[in-house]
């Protein structure tokens, strides 16, 4: 069983690829120690850009109550150096780990009541604004994914982190190995999961060959290595492999508007089909 997400429209599909929306703009924002002037990503060159905070806004944030920082990178990332007051809270903090690998729900997002219960243990509520980062080059971007859930589950006060920990490095911030403890809350309240976020097995099957299947894995995932955990080799029928990382500068900021939409023209994808991703 494929773990997969569904998506209507370009912007909200990059976000499952675990993709961080923004491009050089203008506006000069505090110089950080020993670093040169750097301009901030101007993250409303993206329509759908309310999920995005810059490395200047969230500098700006640190140490205040209002804040929840979540790293979600592996536990031995996240020990080597996170940044100050970040949370170490690992790849699938959200997701129904139990069982096997391959069976029924596994993978999938967590149950409302255990999900409200994860939230509170790490000090999340309806008010606080609540960032999500990983370093997407080791992490492996699993920060793109909980702000997905946390969208599913209709929270609109989550926050994506333009670049990640690579590009909050590169911009000359401060990191630690300090571990930060969460402060357990209670309250947060979820909706009914928008399940027109999700698309299942059933789904798929039923609509292969009118829909785009969008598989972002690794060449050699696509082509049948089971060297990440899968239990079984291979791709969907008609998948088009397109690999997350061509989309990503190297410093892990997303590329321009134009050159996304040139790189899903060399996959004959377009911004308005609907299509599948996973």
């Amino acid at each position: 069983m494929w773990k997969i997400c569904k998506y209507k429209h370009l912007l909200l599909g990059l976000l499952a690829l675990v993709l961080i929306l923004g491009v050089s703009g203008c506006g000069n924002q505090p110089t950080p120690v020993g670093q040169q002037a750097q301009k901030e990503f101007d993250i409303t060159a993206y329509q759908n850009n309310d999920f995005l905070i810059t490395p200047q806004k969230l500098d700006e944030m640190l140490g205040s109550d209002n804040l929840v920082l979540l790293d979600c990178n592996k536990p031995d990332i996240y020990a080597s150096e996170h940044i100050p007051g970040a949370i170490g809270i690992g790849i699938s903090a959200f997701s129904d780990t139990s069982g096997k690998i391959g069976e029924p729900g596994w993978g999938t997002i967590n149950n409302k009541e255990d999900l409200q219960k994860k939230l509170a243990s790490f000090g999340i509520d309806n008010k606080k604004t609540i960032v999500f980062y990983s370093d997407v080059f080791k992490g492996p971007g699993a920060d793109g994914r909980a702000v997905w859930q946390l969208k599913l589950a209709g929270m609109d006060n989550v926050k994506l982190l333009v670049g990640g920990l690579s590009y909050w490095k590169q911009l000359g911030y401060e990191v630690t190995k300090e571990v930060a403890a969460p402060k357990p809350v209670t309250g947060v309240v979820l909706k009914d999961y928008d399940q027109s976020y999700i698309a299942t097995k059933e789904h798929v099957f039923d609509n292969l060959g009118k829909q785009v299947i969008v598989d972002v894995r690794s060449e050699g995932e696509f082509k049948g290595s089971q060297k990440a955990g899968e239990p079984r080799g291979g791709h969907i029928q008609g998948a088009v492999n397109f690999v997350w990382t061509e989309l990503l500068n190297k410093d892990g900021t997303i590329k321009t508007p134009d050159e996304i939409k040139t790189l899903m023209a060399s996959y004959n994808i377009k911004p308005t089909d609907d299509f599948v991703v996973y």
